[in-house]
């Protein structure tokens, strides 16, 4: 069964209230940009309940999975993939967009070919990885054992 609403809940964290995100941006619930970069948060006067952000999230990660069906290197490799890894992916695209993900030729080509130590090698040898160090590592370590061990007890 996949965990990719509770893994990105837990990686994106989760607020219901309005916050300015580290790019400057205004956000709320699991990381979804609310306004344009530098908008003042007095302007978003509401908060989202957990149950309503999953709801919304569902949405998003659906419409960024019809997105990835229509990149043939990112449909190959979740070919290859069991629910672990496929949700490692999902997040990976709905955390740097699927044209980031796509980037990852080498290590799209490694998973599709059912390397997943050399393509977890490959996704922490990134400027993504340099970028958010700690998720890099645990989404790693899924795609080289493909099991959600890494995340027991805190994905909810």
């Amino acid at each position: 069964m996949s965990q990719i609403i509770p893994l990105l809940n837990y990686e994106e964290g989760y607020r219901e209230k309005p916050y300015i995100d580290t790019e400057g941006y205004p956000t709320v619930a699991c990381g979804i940009k609310i306004g344009p970069k530098g908008a003042a948060l007095s302007n978003y006067s509401f908060s989202v309940p957990r149950e309503v952000g999953d709801v919304w999230l569902e949405s998003f990660v659906n419409k960024t999975i019809g997105n990835m069906n229509s990149n043939p290197s990112i449909v190959a490799a979740l070919k290859a993939c069991n629910e672990a890894r496929r949700d490692i992916l999902i997040s990976m695209a709905y955390q740097m967009g699927v044209n980031g993900l796509a980037g990852f030729k080498n290590t799209l080509a490694m998973v599709a070919a059912g390397n997943f130590s050399g393509a977890a090698n490959g996704m922490l040898s990134s400027a993504w990885a340099k970028q958010t160090p700690n998720r890099a590592k645990r989404h790693a370590e899924v795609m080289r054992t493909g099991e959600m061990k890494v995340y027991a007890g805190l994905l909810k």
